[in-house]
């Protein structure tokens, strides 16, 4: 089977002040690293646009209302010291959502072997009523949800290895026992959460903090002992990945130092954990990742091995 990726136009329409990490750039950078020959075989679909039944799987209509209004008729307005919306940004959101959600819709049919929603906003950092770190909805959360509650999915794992902890996700699926959140990142390092301590209402969350200037042999260490026994324990019957690729040693706004060849070697252990009880069933979808070199090489070696295993 094919590994599909989606996308949408929209994307390219989330403006973000000159300068800003979170830029258009980004996605101009992963498609055109994703249009090499190699990558030739993508089953390639437009992200869906999703609906407020979507967002309300994790979001209270008052947020969805409030992002919604804030969205400028012109230019951009900051909701926080970090976060923008231009005209469209509510659009693109939406079909960051919409993608993550077909992509959990084409895996659970058996359409497709796995699949990479490139979108943008990223949506891992969007707290229940709190945009923020650049995120509008918790993306990878309503995924979760959108399995659970509407493909009978009994367990569902989200593993986020993105540089910064995925607040947002675990505090939308911290009541969740249906769910196990599971998140690497850099500490000390903003949003300053994901302690090892925050194990969630039904001990479904496990955090790993990760020193500054830590590589990528020590990721594959606490990987191999607290990660991978965690999800043999759970046997999920769907992963999802939250892909931050800002733990890259090129990064500009972290300090961890892993290579395209951590990303491999982590994109292809967790495809062995789904090989054994998801029936290879991935969802991955892009979070974070600002040296824009470094994000297109990250990219396409993630979604090379997932094409690998797809097949």
């Amino acid at each position: 089977m094919a590994t599909a990726v989606f996308s949408h136009k929209s994307s390219l329409r989330h403006i973000t002040p000159a300068g800003h990490a979170e830029q258009v750039a980004r996605i101009e950078y992963v498609q055109e690293a994703l249009g090499a020959v190699r990558f030739e075989a993508l089953d390639r679909r437009d992200a869906p646009e999703c609906s407020d039944a979507d967002i309300l799987l994790c979001h209270p209509q008052s947020h969805l209302d409030a992002i919604t209004i804030a969205e400028p008729e012109s230019g951009t307005i900051a909701l926080d010291g970090d976060t923008y919306m231009s005209p469209g940004s509510t659009l693109a959101a939406r079909h960051a959502v919409g993608g993550c959600l077909a992509a959990v819709d084409a895996v659970i049919a058996g359409d497709v072997g796995n699949a990479f929603v490139a979108c943008r906003p990223p949506g891992h950092h969007a707290e229940q009523s709190n945009p923020m770190g650049f995120c509008l909805f918790g993306t990878a959360a309503i995924a979760a949800k959108h399995a659970l509650e509407r493909h009978g999915v009994s367990r569902v794992a989200v593993v986020d290895f993105d540089v910064h902890h995925g607040n947002g996700t675990q505090a939308l699926l911290w009541d969740e026992a249906r769910s196990l959140f599971i998140g690497s990142h850099q500490n000390p390092l903003w949003p300053g959460t994901g302690m090892s301590e925050e194990t969630g209402a039904q001990g479904n969350v496990m955090n790993l903090p990760l020193p500054p200037h830590s590589d990528g042999r020590l990721m594959r260490a606490t990987y191999e002992a607290q990660v991978f026994p965690a999800l043999e324990a759970f046997a999920p019957e769907l992963l999802i990945i939250s892909a931050g690729f800002d733990a890259h040693k090129d990064d500009p706004l972290a300090q961890l130092e892993w290579t395209e060849g951590d990303f491999v070697w982590l994109t292809e252990r967790l495809c062995d954990v789904a090989d054994k009880h998801c029936g290879g069933r991935v969802v991955s979808t892009l979070e974070g990742g600002y040296d824009l070199n470094a994000l297109a090489a990250s990219v396409a070696a993630h979604v090379g091995v997932l094409m690998e295993r797809a097949k």
